[in-house]
């Protein structure tokens, strides 16, 4: 049987994903990689490449992303200077006179090539190939938007003794072998308007989770029996299913509406995959053995799903006070506050250490609640 771990997408909500590894590293006591295939998609890519990079000492590597988010600030991830966020609305605004076109290079809101910059000091991409040669990995993913063609392409990179990982294609799915390297990464995280698109061949590529209709596929693909997923939404847990909404104060802001949009990107795909996985096992579960052997399109994959068990809209609301000044009046004066209604969408690009730190703790908080479920998972 052959784990796989999944890490979705989210901007700064990826930090909830490392609180739940490091508490794995304490539940599953070994410094040998539990899952020999990693999956990753925009913020999440990065946790899975740098985790890939290192895994052959799986302690190590969790104690390392810790570190990397733990330290992490705006100013790692993009230029976040008065004039520079000016610029970017400017680059924005001057598109529309141009077709809505960038003319020296793709238009966005942010410049992040100090992302770039900090990736490529923080990432031994070149470990990769070492790890798939040792064994210690067989396939790593990254899922990125292509925009010429609106499909969802999977760069798998797995050892080449391997005859079994073909690439693939499937309805708006491809999966693509390729060495994985920073600009894939750049490619998987680039939130349409946000951040610049990547060119990749003959294509620019935006944000993975755009438009991917089914975030677990791809570990299938590569020969996954069971799926950890690592979830940053908290919609799965019981207690928001009769939650009331509450009393109208007034319209939508701009970054409300905002919010959605990147929920339904980022959040909705994955949480549907999730519940027609389950339906899935439990239609496998009321067949016959002779029906079960008969359907060979179908098998049971079996899955343990963490997610936050707090909404992380209102952490983000409490340390928006923690942004450079720019970022500060960008997301009160489109209402990303809690205030504004909009702090859905401040979740996604607070990147600082207080709010990171605090998404660990709860994903550290929220693993350890599920010990049990992990320690049977994982046969431990």
């Amino acid at each position: 049987m052959k784990n796989a771990l999944i890490l979705s997408g989210g901007g700064a909500r990826a930090a909830y994903q490392i609180g739940v590894l490091k508490a794995l590293k304490e539940i599953v006591p070994t410094h040998q990689n539990p899952f020999p295939i990693i999956c990753g998609t925009s913020a999440g890519a990065i946790n899975a490449v740098s985790l890939a990079s290192r895994c052959d000492d799986f302690s190590f590597a969790v104690d390392n992303l810790e570190n990397f988010w733990g330290n992490l600030t705006a100013d790692h991830v993009f230029k976040s200077g008065w004039l520079d966020v000016s610029k970017g609305g400017l680059s924005l605004f001057g598109s529309l006179f141009n077709r809505g076109v960038g003319v020296s290079k793709p238009v966005s809101l942010l410049d992040n090539s100090p992302l770039r910059t900090f990736l490529s000091k923080a990432i031994q991409f070149q470990q990769i190939s070492t790890m798939l040669e040792k064994g210690a990995l067989e396939a790593l993913s990254i899922t990125a938007m292509g925009y010429s063609t609106g499909e969802s392409v999977s760069f798998f990179q797995a050892s080449e003794s391997n005859p079994k990982l073909n690439e693939w294609r499937r309805h708006r799915r491809v999966g693509r072998r390729s060495e994985i390297q920073v600009e894939h990464l750049l490619a998987s995280s680039a939130i349409p308007t946000i951040f610049p698109t990547i060119k990749l061949g003959e294509q620019y590529f935006g944000d993975g989770a755009m438009r991917q209709l089914a975030p677990i596929s791809p570990a299938l693909h590569l020969g996954a029996d069971r799926v950890f997923i690592i979830g940053v939404s908290g919609n799965r847990n019981v207690k928001q299913w009769n939650k009331k909404p509450q009393p109208i104060r007034h319209s939508p802001s701009i970054a409300q509406i905002i919010g959605h949009m990147f929920n339904s990107a980022f959040i909705d795909s994955l949480e549907g995959d999730i519940e027609h996985l389950e339906r899935v096992n439990d239609l496998l579960r009321k067949m016959s053995q002779e029906e079960r052997e008969a359907e060979k399109r179908l098998r049971p994959i079996e899955s343990l799903v963490i997610s936050p068990s707090k909404p992380l809209d209102k952490i983000a609301g409490r340390n928006v006070r923690y942004l450079p000044s720019s970022l500060k009046w960008f997301f009160r004066s489109t209402g990303a506050t809690a205030s504004g209604g909009g702090s859905a969408a401040a979740s996604y690009l607070l990147f600082c250490p207080e709010y990171c730190q605090e998404l660990m703790d709860l994903g550290y908080q929220d693993a350890m609640w599920e010990k049990d479920k992990i320690e049977t998972f994982f046969k431990v």
